[in-house]
Order: C-alpha cells, then structure tokens, then sequence
C-alpha cells in the first residue's frame, strides 16, 4: 500500500516554520514599545491603547504596502536582511505625513519553501527599520506557499497603524499660496520602478548584479540593493518641534510610485500651483543610468522614479531654515525646491544640476 499523503509531502514544512519562529525572536523582541503587551507566538498583537485617552481627539491612521519587485534583487544576491528597510518605509512614512505617529505594525511573508536562516533574516530587517521609526512590529505571518512560488522565491506585506490628533492633521486643506517645499533627499531608488529599473538592467542592457560600475562607487547589486531611507520618526519630530506653536509646517508628501508631482499633486489644494526647480539638486548617478541604457525620457523616469528625493515637507518660508538645519542634524540633507503659488498642477522646471 502506498504512503498516505501528509502535509510534508506536499511541501509544506510546518518544523520549518516553527524553527523561523524562534530565530526571528531575538529581533522581534528589539522592535517593541512599552504599550506593547505579550509577546510573540500569540493569534493577534496586543497593544494597550489606554495611552489614547491622553489625546482630545484622536483619529487612528493606518496604512498598508509591499516591497514590490525589488525582493527580486534581494533573492539573486541572497542577501535579505535589508529588504526590511524598504517595506517598513513604504508603510510608515506613509502615515507620518498627516502628522500620525505609527504606534505598531505587522508583516506578512508568502514564501514558496520556508528557510528559517532566511526568513530570520527578513524579519530581522524589518524589526531594526521598526526601530528606526519608533514603531513596535507586533506580530506577523509566514506562509509556505508551494507550486505557487518557487523555493527560493519569497514575497513580503506589512501594515501600521498610528495616531494624530484631530486638530493637528497635517494636509492639504493647510496649504497656502506662498509656501515653499522642502525637498528631503532619498538614499536611491527606494522601492519604486524597480520592474523599469529591472527591464533596462538586464532585459535591454544586460548587466549583472556583480558588475562594478564606477559612477556608482561599487556593483550594480549593491546600489539596486540600497535600503530605503525611513523618515518617520525625524519627520514626526520635525512636525512636533515646529508646530508646536504657529503651525508653519502645512503638509508632507511621501515620494513613491507615481514620481515627484503625481505624490506632491495629492497634498496641494486644486486651486493652487506648484513649480519645483530642477535645478536645486543633482540626482543620484543611478536615476541616470536608467535613463541613458533604457533610452527612457525624462518625464517618464521622473513619473516612475523618485529622482533623488524621497519626502517633501510644504510651509510656511519663514519656517524653512529652521526645518532644513533640524533634518540635517537628523542627517537628511534637504533644501528649497520649489513654491506654492495660485494656478493648477504641479510643474518641474529646467534641468537637473550636473
């Protein structure tokens, strides 16, 4: 008689997922606030959210993001303990700019086969980027998902809830004709267009991942690889130290899929106009290389790419000096790029400086 069919046969590992488990604790337990209760093994995170009753009224937001196609550099060069950065960076930072702090997030991995060295690793990323935002990661799941994902192929999803007070949401319905925007620098690609990037990289170009190229000081892997850089935390306390009084910081906008203007277009009022100078900063050598191996034009990479900046804040310009030294005591380099003014739409004018 033939074996009875069991879940190992059918390539789910469930030891596997549980030797995962006790691996990704150690960085799981560094990712915590005090409001967190329990620890890691529960059905759900719990979060003591008596803290709340402090606030007058305060209005929950959450958010929710992948990676996207970057994980696929990640698996190439087995090296998955940064791909964390990008995903708690596409959630937090998303929640930050209505002036929310993130209190708690969760992940989830899909996986074709559960390697437990390498999801400790993933997750390990995410707690330290958890860290860095000021966030406790609660909880997660890793699933084992055969003949839908190949063994080494993995997939990664997080969200995060945070908290604002009713009356210092930060948004459009703040901004004013006159305001200017301060650019905050990115540290790459972050995690966006990596489907273009990976196109011309290799399917028109093709380049490998251990390539030196010398305009990018090191290989092409380890530039594609460069984590995102997470604001949350230095943009929260930005917000915090100037509106503390006046509110001269009216609104933020984090640059993701969708470029500069389509990002900085859902934070501006339609009855205003936003030009941004190009010529205010010099993008990263990697944005041009995509560009000149792909033959790909301008407002296409500047719609698909962040070009250098990965968050923008918009205020008042008397409050501009003070924003730019506080991010740059935070080691975000930032600067004026542009001005509000009455009109529609956001413009990028002239060209970028060499």
């Amino acid at each position: 008689m033939s074996e009875g069919a069991s879940y190992a046969a059918a390539g789910v590992d469930i030891e596997a997922g549980d030797r995962a488990v006790e691996l990704m604790k150690e960085w799981v337990a560094k990712a915590t606030r005090p409001e967190v209760v329990g620890g890691l093994g529960g059905f759900a995170g719990l979060f003591d959210a008596s803290a709340l009753t402090a606030y007058r009224r305060p209005l929950l937001a959450t958010s929710t993001d992948g990676v996207g196609t970057k994980v696929a550099i990640a698996q190439k060069m087995d090296r998955h303990d940064t791909i964390g950065f990008d995903l708690v960076g596409m959630v937090v930072d998303d929640l930050v700019v209505c002036g929310a702090e993130p209190l708690f997030m969760t992940d989830y991995i899909c996986t074709g086969k559960v390697v437990p060295e390498t999801i400790a690793q993933i997750v390990k990323g995410i707690a330290e980027a958890c860290v860095e935002a000021g966030t406790a990661l609660v909880g997660g799941e890793t699933a084992e998902h055969p003949g839908l994902l190949e063994a080494d192929e993995y997939d990664v999803a997080g969200a995060a809830t945070g908290v604002v007070e009713a009356d210092e949401v930060i948004g459009a319905d703040r901004v004013r004709a006159g305001d200017v925007v301060v650019a905050m620098a990115s540290s790459g690609l972050h995690s966006n267009g990596y489907s273009l990037v990976r196109h011309v990289f290799f399917d028109r170009a093709g380049w490998q991942l251990d390539r030196e190229v010398p305009e990018l000081g090191g290989t092409l892997g380890d530039t594609l690889l460069t984590p995102t850089r997470v604001y949350a935390k230095h943009c929260l306390e930005l917000i915090q130290e100037l509106n503390a009084d006046e509110k001269p910081l009216h609104a933020m906008s984090h640059i993701t899929g969708g470029g500069f203007a389509a990002n900085l277009a859902r934070v501006i009022p339609a009855e205003l106009q936003v030009r941004i100078d190009r010529s205010t900063w010099t993008p990263a050598p990697i944005f041009g290389l995509v560009g000149e191996l792909g033959s790909v034009p301008l407002l296409e990479l500047e719609k698909t790419l962040n070009m250098g900046v990965g968050m923008v804040a918009v205020l008042d310009p008397a409050a501009a000096d003070q924003a730019i030294a506080a991010l740059a005591e935070r080691d975000i380099p930032a600067w004026v790029c542009g001005e509000v003014s009455e009109g529609t739409g956001v413009e990028l004018q002239g060209d970028y400086a060499s």
